[in-house]
């Protein structure tokens, strides 16, 4: 007895194909479909003369698809929702035999240092916290009390404790 169906799905598996995979001989489904895995398709993955069913959309896989036996039959909904995959049966062509690449984040080099550009907009924001929060410790200890501060935050004390008084006095 050999195993024919394999469905792994939706299980957020991470890291390549297993190329254990290419030693299940008489295998004719196989869904990896909505996890994870990277890399390229394992070329071994061709020889199974058996696979009717191939599913490996939504994932991260990179590179040619490789050919060969039924891998010449898999349609685009095999490969779908993996932006790096080239080849046929994809509209997307592979250039010079090369696989694309993955992006990488936009960065802002300054001598030698380079910084990924979302945490330059951050230290921005922090370098302004703290610009503002010395004025106002400066404002503090150099005028005393912040008066206004203290009537504000007076007046909505007294406020909220004379209505939470009425609603006692209502309440019995």
């Amino acid at each position: 007895m050999s195993l024919q169906g394999l469905n792994l799905s939706h299980n957020n598996f991470t890291g390549t194909i297993p190329p254990s995979l290419g030693n299940l001989v008489a295998l004719e489904s196989l869904d990896l479909s909505s996890n994870k895995f990277g890399g390229k398709i394992p070329s071994h993955l061709t020889n199974r003369t058996f696979l009717e069913v191939f599913d490996l959309s939504q994932n991260d896989l990179v590179g040619p698809i490789p050919h060969g036996n039924q891998f010449d039959t898999f349609d685009n909904d095999s490969y779908s929702d993996n932006l790096w995959l080239c080849g046929l049966p994809l509209s997307r062509q592979c250039g010079n035999h090369e696989e694309p690449k993955p992006p990488t984040p936009m960065t802002v080099g300054h001598e030698g240092f380079s910084i990924p550009f979302i945490w330059k907009v951050a230290m921005m924001g922090y370098g302004y916290g703290v610009v503002l929060g010395l004025s106002m410790g400066y404002i503090v200890f150099t005028t005393g009390r912040p008066w206004w501060f203290v009537r504000m935050v007076e007046r909505n004390w007294q406020k909220k404790v004379s209505l939470l008084i009425n609603i006692q006095h209502l309440l019995r």
